[in-house]
């Protein structure tokens, strides 16, 4: 297993995750004191799970036609198109 690898992702994930939207949504579930946290930790870890998997399947189908140089610059393209709309928008 490589360490490092693992390591690597789980930081940028969790740092991403930490204080955004998502995190911010299942709180506000966890917060209904009729609600059994547990469910509430299930069905978000399970969402995770699954986007997670998508962006897999997305990054490895991508990597046929992208040097990871190039689907790193695509990446950071969408994020400041993004960014940008969301200030125009705002």
């Amino acid at each position: 297993m490589d360490w490092k690898v693992l390591l690597t992702v789980f930081a940028a994930v969790f740092i991403a995750e930490v204080g955004d939207k998502t995190q911010l949504a299942t709180m506000c579930f966890a917060a209904d004191r009729q609600v059994s946290k547990f469910l509430v930790f299930l069905g978000a870890s399970l969402a995770l799970i699954v986007a997670t998997g998508i962006g897999v399947l997305a990054g490895e189908a991508l990597s046929q036609w992208l040097s990871g140089k190039h689907l790193r610059y695509v990446a950071g393209a969408g994020f400041v198109i993004i960014g940008i709309w969301t200030l125009l928008t705002a």
